[in-house]
């Protein structure tokens, strides 16, 4: 089986490794926007061969969208008008409803299925690329029921060849669930970084001092725009929905603190310490 990759950078070659090593495809075709990430995939050996647009769609039984979400929308389209019958054609992107709504119509709209691999870090490009990225993580397949069943099952094969656990869910309710678990995150990185930045005028105390708990908290502020902010866009309104209600929990740390109820600060401590038995789980 050939598989066509359009997208040569994080999540398209983490998925190409772990493929080409589970021994699932006879071969990645691969197409990317740049040069130097086709080269660097080819170089790695992430793909097998690079192609034009229109020779991997050709040549692919299987083709992998992974791009920026408002990319995946035009491509998306483009690639549906030219496959055939046969050909299935899936997305990786971390949005699903905006995404899905656009080719409702399509006439080759069974031949594609939305799914969503959760994982990703602040590193882009091909040489972040890493084989065992995906191993033991969720998967989501969206909406199965508007997808061949066919394609179903030749994705689930492909998620399951990544080490993943599959599950299946609407792609409105999949953009609200991921506006709490993922994209708040991100927000919440992208802001606390700013705020540092602001006040704390010497980098080199912001270097000395910072501790692993900062880190990790601002890792996510590495992420860069062209990814971010159209995810952003495509989820607004679930992520102003979590965004207020995260404002309103912020505004009950600071009036604890001017009202020196430490009491209730306690509380809110003890109260948010209950994640804990959902992510040990």
């Amino acid at each position: 089986m050939k598989i066509g990759l359009i997208g040569v950078g994080l999540i398209g070659g983490s998925m190409a490794l772990k493929l080409k090593e589970k021994k699932f495809t006879s071969e990645i075709i691969a197409f990317d926007k740049s040069d130097v990430h086709l080269q660097t995939a080819k170089e790695r050996q992430i793909i097998d061969r690079i192609s034009s647009f229109e020779g991997l769609i050709k040549n692919s039984q299987i083709i992998i969208i992974a791009l920026p979400v408002e990319a995946t929308k035009v491509v998306l389209l483009e690639v549906l008008d030219r496959i055939s019958d046969k050909q299935i054609v899936m997305d990786v992107g971390s949005t699903k409803h905006e995404i899905s709504k656009i080719v409702d119509n399509h006439p080759k709209r069974k031949n594609y299925v939305a799914s969503h691999p959760m994982w990703g870090t602040e590193h882009s490009g091909p040489n972040a690329a890493t084989v065992d990225a995906f191993s033991n993580r969720a998967a989501v397949i969206c909406n199965p029921e508007d997808s061949y069943d066919f394609a179903i099952e030749y994705v689930k094969q492909i998620y399951e060849n990544l080490d993943m656990n599959i599950l299946y869910m609407d792609a409105e309710k999949h953009d609200m669930h991921t506006a709490y678990i993922s994209h708040i995150s991100h927000i919440t990185s992208y802001a606390l970084a700013n705020t540092v930045l602001e006040k704390e005028r010497e980098e080199d105390t912001i270097f000395q001092l910072a501790s692993s708990g900062f880190s990790s908290t601002v890792r996510l502020a590495k992420s860069h725009p062209e990814m971010w902010v159209p995810i952003f866009k495509q989820n607004k309104e679930n992520v102003l929905d979590v965004l207020n209600e995260h404002i309103s929990q912020l505004k009950k740390f600071k009036s604890a603190l001017e009202k020196e109820n430490f009491e209730f600060l306690e509380e809110l401590i003890l109260n948010a310490n209950k994640i804990r038995g959902i992510l040990d789980k």
